[in-house]
């Protein structure tokens, strides 16, 4: 079993200044790409199922209302719980999600950040977006709940 270092040197490069600068404005026009990417690979993916319904006629049909939903989670899960930790519109930022303890972010740990993400913003958007200029590591509520902060990748 690997031991992550935690230590206060480590967690200090890790999450200085510099690796959070302009880390907001990143993660806000990130969103919009990745937001920009679930909604073509849902359309694409709206287009097979249809197909897929005629085939089994019409049951295919029943994925339409939970589709975007499984889109949406599979790519937050294998983007940001991937090798490269972050979604393609993060990595086009030069963004990457890291753990407090050190341990990279797995499957289950990017979908539950993305759907504490999508119910704290849908129910409380403005108060959400607030909290991270609170916060020493500009973290949102899921980074807090999680031990996950969000850096540049590039520095």
């Amino acid at each position: 079993m690997a031991m992550y270092s935690t230590n206060n040197e480590d967690l200090t490069w890790r999450f200085s200044a510099e690796r959070l600068e302009s880390v907001r404005t990143r993660r806000v026009l990130a969103f919009l790409v990745d937001y920009a990417l679930i909604g073509v690979l849902t359309f694409v993916a709206g287009i097979v199922v249809f197909f897929l319904g005629i085939l089994t006629l019409g049951l295919g049909w029943l994925l339409y209302p939970v589709l975007a939903l499984l889109i949406a989670v599979f790519y937050v899960g294998s983007t940001m719980g991937g090798p490269r930790q972050a979604t393609w519109g993060m990595d086009f930022f030069s963004l990457r999600i890291e753990r407090v303890d050190g341990r990279p972010v797995d499957f289950i740990t990017a979908v539950v950040h993305g759907m504490i993400f999508w119910v704290a913003h849908v129910t409380f958007t403005p108060l959400m977006l607030l909290v991270s200029l609170f916060t020493e590591r500009k973290q949102l509520v899921q980074d807090i709940l999680l031990g996950t902060v969000i850096v540049r990748s590039d520095r």
